[in-house]
């Protein structure tokens, strides 16, 4: 059965299109039918991070106003096997992500495709809403810093009442809390929350910590999702990610200091 996660937080600048293509391609390299969707209709940064911004002639609004058919506007990952991306359009508006188009390309893509990663824009608005609102799993991501955890509360506030499991009283989305950008020395000197101060104020489980590391950006610009730079920290990271949202052990790996609390040896 076809599952539709949300990688959302409510600050901008947080890491989720970074989160949105390495969970992506990293479900992809285990073998599963994954598709990535943008839903920042208006600024389209997917497809840049994913390396495929040439290829884009058909965008998630074309779909949903019968301008271009799914299989159009899908495109095929040339580096992994089984990972598609739907970018978003760059001359709509986020109004016309409508709640019955949505719907519809989802129901079609859950026919194909085993898991489904929505990458939502940050804040609050109609397009956030609609990134959220059909999600059976929620990968919430923040920055260790005040004003990104307590935008991501206001989120997790958003996943329990303004969703469709919400409105139809089924079963709450599933909910997943990763960290980004942190540096354990940071946290030593106090400019940083420590994760376990982030866990206590968000009360979700956590699935993972992703270090603030060169390689992110460095990935991004040159349009590959980290988790493919696997001899990379963060990389690394981003496949630990993938396994325990899986349900299973990552690979054993040095751990040291929080790391070790947080996860085990």
């Amino acid at each position: 059965m076809a599952k539709i996660i949300v990688v959302t937080s409510g600050k901008g600048g947080v890491g989720k299109t970074t989160t949105s293509a390495a969970f992506s391609a990293g479900l992809a390299l285990r073998g599963h039918q994954t598709v990535v969707l943008d839903f920042d209709v208006g600024l389209r940064n997917l497809d840049l991070v994913m390396g495929c911004e040439r290829r884009v002639v058909y965008d998630f609004v074309n779909v949903i106003n019968g301008e271009g058919t799914l299989n159009q506007a899908l495109i095929k990952d040339k580096r992994v096997e089984s990972l598609f991306i739907l970018p978003a359009s760059q001359t709509r508006d986020k109004d016309a992500l409508t709640m019955k188009g949505v719907a519809r390309v989802l129901e079609a893509l859950k026919k194909r495709f085993e898991f489904i990663i929505c990458d939502s824009p940050a804040g609050i608005e109609h397009g956030a809403i609609m990134a959220m609102y059909f999600a059976d799993e929620a990968l919430v991501v923040t920055n260790p810093e005040v004003s990104s955890v307590r935008d991501s509360d206001r989120i997790i506030g958003m996943l329990s009442s303004k969703t469709r499991r919400a409105v139809q009283n089924l079963p709450p989305i599933k909910e997943h809390l990763l960290v980004t950008r942190y540096a354990p020395k940071r946290v030593t000197t106090g400019d940083m929350l420590s994760v376990e101060d982030v866990q206590e104020i968000l009360a979700i489980p956590l699935v993972g910590i992703i270090p603030e590391s060169p390689s992110v950006l460095q990935a991004s610009n040159a349009g590959i999702p980290v988790v493919l730079e696997k001899n990379t920290d963060a990389g690394q990271a981003y496949l630990d990610v993938v396994a325990r949202f899986l349900g299973e052990e990552p690979p054993s790996r040095e751990k040291k200091g929080f790391l070790t609390r947080l996860f085990g040896n």
